[in-house]
């Protein structure tokens, strides 16, 4: 009888807990190779970010969620192989060269994921290809109504999911074994021992995450244990520190903690310390990351455009020079500088944050909101193809929000949130460049008026 092999591509999924999709694998093939394939700097990125590389910190909490998730498939029979090469011509490869019958993946918010995919059905119609949803909260079946009916806005998502009889918070059961490995040749492979020597990087400061799945669980039992659940919404919008809000993104963004383990882990709280507005309020967040996802796989390429979903684009433009002293914390704005070196430096930044150098970007700058978006894509450690994207969107008045563009009061924000400079001074906000625009958008020198003295 011939053996069944089959292939799992991890994405944004790196975990072996509540994984239904590695669960179906472990009982539908006899051998299986487990496969994840580095992101890399594509020309979109690199045209919209200036950069050429992703940041210190991403990088590492990556490389130890993959040292993890290596870790924790060697302990269930199986290896884990790590490429640089891009996932199409591996996987490609893999079915090519080897007697493949079986493939696996998420339901990928992401575009470029889904095109693969759909490039891989064309290709290999005998393949049996297999897809989950392992990184959302909801199974496409749960949803009271299709996907070309997503509401239009978050509150009507939110007001017809939360009308349904209760959340999944069903996890699948742990598995207690995986098919053996099977062995294949990959170019450009990096090796565990590898992996574990990068999650030191050099000449950066010390982590405030570290990566996969046995941290994000242990993260997700120290604080639904305690009492920070009940403040999280008088909290939540602080600037620093590692109390004030969940801290769960990272671990939620590479797939290392399931959303509906952490549903799970706030129903336990819930029935310990009790039900009130900051508990309804963290999963009221991550019904927003589910509106995100979804609202991804309904609008397609659409997410990426200038446009987004809308008619007409915003009226801004690009101006090389504003966007390198946006990058750098360099404008004339203390707290959008704090932000900014806070993101280089930790690879994380609060969501108030996110929400005030975007609007900084976007209004102040008068920038192109995508290259502010693909340089949040390149930096941080929590970085989810929907939620980052869709947030940008909706601040730049070209995706769900019904009210427009948002637009946010830099000094009000300051008073509000650092009234004392704390976080500003920590985060050296008040060091600034030169003026804003010594040179116009193509970069030549602006000649601005002499005053009266200058001109004697």
């Amino acid at each position: 009888m011939t053996k069944k092999i089959g292939l799992y591509w991890f994405t944004q999924d790196l975990r072996i807990d509540d994984n239904p999709l590695l669960q179906r694998a472990s009982q539908e093939v006899d051998m299986l190779i487990c496969l994840y394939c580095m992101p890399d700097m594509t020309r979109f990125l690199t045209h919209y970010t200036q950069e050429n590389q992703f940041g210190a910190a991403k990088l590492r909490f990556l490389s130890q969620s993959l040292y993890d998730l290596s870790e924790s498939l060697n302990a269930l029979g199986q290896r884990l192989v790590v490429t640089t090469e891009p996932p199409l011509k591996t996987l490609a490869n893999i079915i090519e060269q080897y007697p493949v019958t079986h493939l696996y993946g998420d339901y990928f918010a992401g575009s470029d994921e889904r095109h693969i995919w759909q490039q891989l059905e064309v290709a290999f119609p005998s393949l049996v290809m297999t897809q989950d949803n392992v990184h959302s909260l909801y199974r496409k079946a749960d949803l009271p109504f299709s996907l070309a009916s997503l509401p239009a806005t978050f509150t009507q998502f939110r007001k017809q999911m939360e009308a349904q009889p209760q959340l999944p918070v069903n996890i699948a059961p742990p598995l207690s074994g995986l098919p053996k490995p099977f062995d294949v040749h990959i170019e450009n492979t990096i090796q565990a021992d590898d992996l574990a020597q990068y999650q030191e990087v050099s000449d950066s400061p010390p982590a405030l995450f570290d990566g996969g799945e046995q941290a994000g669980l242990a993260h997700a039992r120290r604080y639904f244990a305690s009492s920070l659940p009940q403040e999280y919404k008088q909290t939540r919008n602080d600037l620093d520190g590692m109390d004030y809000s969940t801290k769960l993104s990272p671990w939620l963004a590479l797939g290392c903690l399931s959303p509906r383990t952490v549903l799970a882990r706030l129903a336990e709280h819930e029935r310990q310390y009790g039900a009130n507005d900051s508990t309804y309020w963290i999963s009221f967040e991550l019904l927003w990351r589910e509106y995100f996802y979804w609202s991804a796989l309904k609008n397609k390429t659409s997410l990426f455009q200038f446009a987004g979903n809308k008619s007409s684009a915003p009226l801004t433009s690009f101006y090389a020079q504003r966007f390198l002293q946006w990058k750098r914390g360099e404008t004339p704005f203390p707290i959008v500088n704090a932000c900014m070196h806070q993101l280089k430096q930790t690879g994380y930044m609060s969501n108030r944050g996110r929400q005030i150098v975007a609007s900084c970007l976007i209004h102040e700058l008068q920038l192109d909101w995508r290259y502010g978006a693909a340089y949040f894509e390149t930096q941080l450690v929590d970085y989810d193809v929907a939620s980052n994207w869709g947030n940008w969107q909706y601040l730049a008045g070209v995706g769900a929000d019904p009210r427009g563009s948002r637009r946010f009061d830099l000094d009000k924000q300051t008073q509000q949130y650092d009234a004392n400079f704390v976080f500003i001074d920590r985060w050296q906000g008040h060091c600034t460049a030169a003026q804003l625009n010594s040179v116009d958008m193509v970069d030549w020198p602006i000649c601005h008026p002499m005053s009266n003295e200058e001109s004697l």
